[in-house]
């Protein structure tokens, strides 16, 4: 790792028991407000793949801000895949499992057929979140390129479901 992301990666600070008595949240936001950290983190995210894809699809909701900035820099668009119910006029929609219960992503009909999506997001956890991205992304016509986070979660295991991930930092 360069020292560059290994600076980056020491801005992401560790909150014990949030939202929950023994979770351990990873807080970004401090990354984020790095301006040499936060170019050095979307570099990477973007470099294995430059040239390979048409747009970003970000999901909801951190995985907005990196998504912006890596469409930004890699110059091309951006597709926002949401949680269900907060689109004015979703086109396609996956449910998929949680811990207790299920959720369901959301994305309008903005990708053209055969378009080439680079996912983004800010973390791999369990990764059904991401899982149902790469189901969606097809459902639009689009084809997944290939999936970038800023993290991975790696004990709780969700690259069994997403197993090619291009992940920054492992924790």
């Amino acid at each position: 790792m360069t020292t560059a992301l290994a600076r980056a990666q020491s801005l992401i600070g560790t909150i014990p028991d949030y939202p929950e008595p023994g979770v351990l949240f990873r807080d970004i936001t401090p990354l984020l407000a790095d301006a040499e950290a936060l170019e050095t983190v979307i570099d990477a995210m973007i470099s294995p793949y430059a040239g390979q894809f048409d747009v970003v699809a970000g999901i909801e909701a951190r995985g907005f801000l990196l998504a912006g900035a890596v469409a930004t820099t890699a110059r091309v668009g951006l597709v926002p895949i949401r949680k269900a119910g907060k689109l004015p006029r979703p086109a396609a929609s996956v449910s998929y499992s949680l811990e207790y219960g299920t959720a369901v992503i959301e994305a309008h009909d903005d990708i053209a057929p055969g378009t080439r999506v680079l996912l983004v997001d800010d973390v791999l956890a369990t990764g059904g979140t991401l899982r149902a991205a790469h189901e969606l992304v097809p459902a639009l016509g689009g084809i997944v390129v290939a999936t970038s986070v800023l993290m991975e979660l790696e004990a709780l295991g969700g690259r069994s479901l997403v197993p090619d991930v291009h992940a920054l930092f492992t924790v």
